[in-house]
Parts: C-alpha cells; sequence; structure tokens
C-alpha cells in the first residue's frame, strides 16, 4: 500500500473502533437494571402483614455507585396505581441512573392495594426511611431525599408532609430516627382525586372513601413551612393524573413559603420515567440534577444526620 495512503486508513480504522467502543458504552449505560438482592426492611415480619411472600415484605434495592460524589441519598418509589409496582422504568432505572450520576439510591417495594391498605404503605415508606438513616454511618450518608412516580409520588408527597421525630426510647434502633426526607422529587405525582387513574389509585390505597379520608390523604392540604423543598415534574397533556395534582402541590408549597421548583412539559403523557427517547422531556433529569446541585445536595456534605 502507498505510505499516502496507508495514514487515512488507519485513522478511519481508529475513528471506527471508538465509535464502536462509544456505541457499546451507550448501550451499557441504557441497559435495563437488574434488581440486586433484596434488603428486607422488617426481617421478621412486616407489621399488618398477611403473610411472608415478597407482596408481603417490603425491601429496598440498593444502587451505591463505587465512587459517590456526595453524601446525599435517594430513596425510589415506583409508581403503578397502589395496585402494581412500576418497578422497572420507575424504580431500577432511575436508581441505575442516579448511581451512574454518583449519586447513591435505593428502590422501595412497598406493600399495594387491595390486600393491603393505608397506612401499610406510608409504614413502609417511612421505614425505609428510618432504615437508611439508622445505618447512615456505615452507608456515608448525610442528607436523604425521596422520590416518588405517580402513585409513588402520592407515597413520597406523603412521606413529606406525614413524619414524626422517631422514637429514641425503641429498643429497635431502626425505629429511633425521624422519617423527615430532606427533600422531595415528585414525578407526576398522585396528590389529590384529580384525574381518573389518581381516584382509582386512592381506591387502592384506601377504599371507599368519604370527605375526611379524601381530605387525609390529599398531601397539598397538609403542606407547611417545614414540608422539604420539592422539585416537580409532569407533563400537561397527561390524561391519566391530571397535572393539576402537580400545580396543586407546587402551589401549596409556595403558599407556606417552602422552597420548589416546577417543570411542566407540553409533551410525555403519563409514565414516562427517564424519557430517554424524547429529547424534550429526557432534559428533566439534567434539570433535577442542577437543581440538587443549586441546593447544595451534590456539594460538601453538612453535619451528619441527628
Amino acid at each position: 500500500m502507498h505510505p499516502r495512503l496507508r495514514r487515512p486508513l488507519l485513522a478511519l480504522c481508529l475513528a471506527a473502533v471508538c465509535l464502536a467502543a462509544v456505541c457499546l458504552a451507550a448501550q451499557a449505560q441504557t441497559a435495563p437494571a437488574t434488581a440486586p438482592t433484596p434488603i428486607l426492611l422488617w426481617p421478621n415480619g412486616a407489621p399488618l402483614a398477611h403473610g411472608d411472600t415478597p407482596a408481603d415484605q417490603p425491601a429496598l434495592f440498593a444502587f451505591v455507585p463505587e465512587h459517590p460524589i456526595t453524601h446525599t441519598g435517594v430513596l425510589v418509589i415506583p409508581g403503578g396505581g397502589y395496585s402494581s409496582l412500576s418497578l422497572q422504568p420507575e424504580g431500577l432505572d432511575i436508581a441505575q441512573f442516579l448511581s451512574a450520576h454518583g449519586i447513591p439510591a435505593w428502590v422501595l417495594r412497598y406493600r399495594l392495594g387491595p390486600g393491603y391498605r393505608y397506612p401499610a404503605q406510608l409504614l413502609d415508606g417511612q421505614r425505609a426511611i428510618r432504615y437508611l438513616r439508622a445505618n447512615a454511618k456505615q452507608l456515608g450518608l448525610t442528607r436523604l431525599g425521596v422520590m416518588g412516580f405517580s402513585a409513588g409520588g402520592h407515597l413520597a408527597s406523603m412521606l413529606g408532609t406525614h413524619y414524626d421525630p422517631g422514637d429514641s426510647h425503641n429498643p429497635d434502633p431502626i425505629e429511633q430516627p425521624g422519617s423527615r426526607p430532606d427533600f422531595l422529587v415528585l414525578g407526576y405525582p398522585v396528590i389529590a382525586s384529580v384525574g381518573w387513574a389518581a381516584d382509582g389509585s386512592f381506591r387502592n390505597l384506601a377504599g371507599d372513601l368519604d370527605v375526611h379520608q379524601l381530605e387525609m390523604l390529599s398531601t397539598d392540604l397538609h403542606v407547611t413551612p417545614d414540608t422539604p423543598p420539592t422539585f416537580l415534574v409532569c407533563a400537561d397533556n397527561d390524561h391519566s393524573v391530571s397535572a393539576e395534582n402537580t400545580v396543586r402541590f407546587y402551589l401549596a408549597l409556595h403558599r407556606a413559603g417552602v422552597s420548589a421548583e416546577m417543570h411542566v412539559f407540553q409533551h410525555g403523557g403519563h409514565g414516562f420515567g427517564l424519557a430517554a427517547k424524547d429529547p424534550a422531556d429526557s432534559t428533566w433529569t439534567t434539570l433535577l440534577l442542577n437543581w440538587m446541585r443549586a441546593n447544595g445536595y451534590l456539594d460538601t456534605p453538612p453535619a451528619p444526620f441527628r
């Protein structure tokens, strides 16, 4: 081969190898996550449990990066209308995304209706927060946020509005820490009985509801100045869980003087998860990371959990 042709050909081959490597890396990043071994929140049986199958055993799936960039952890709560669990797109894939960006994440498997009614789901979420806080030193955590989608967004918002300081005298060390999250991330959340899917989620959670129960479970009615800072995202054309749910919670936060950021995309519908194939909606994860960085959740950690 003529020397003048050899160099361009070599450069072309190197470019092809690099392109192949990039493609393989991209495939690895977008490959569906697999569930790690579950961490049972109550190894000896959960309160109100009907049996000992996985459906009766609330658990966490850990996605902890090898080299975390932060001491902030995130509890991820998938949706599913309180009757099923959208574990892959709204749980494992989300946690894998966070872990890939150096943020420790844990996915919650909680109990579902109609077999389990409120307050079992709230107890599961509170126990998950307490578990992570009780093990904060070993896990390297100083802050903990809760991220939820759809019905999981409702549970996340309940955790942000129905919390307690813990029981320092409880012989179970996991029950001693408080259950208030440090921040919330709500993706197209159920907040009130607005939209047919939101109404269905409420019924799966608590059965036939009277006015008092609706008020108790409508989390926008329980926002206070102590509600954690919140990032909210949804789509305007969500015909299952109306965007009004997201807006109601945002307005309640605004009235209470709680720091909040909301993004309503024109398209996306319901359940878009990471929205990896949508060039517009997929930007919500970048907006989230920017919000976390702006609020100090990805910077030098504050004092340890109390």
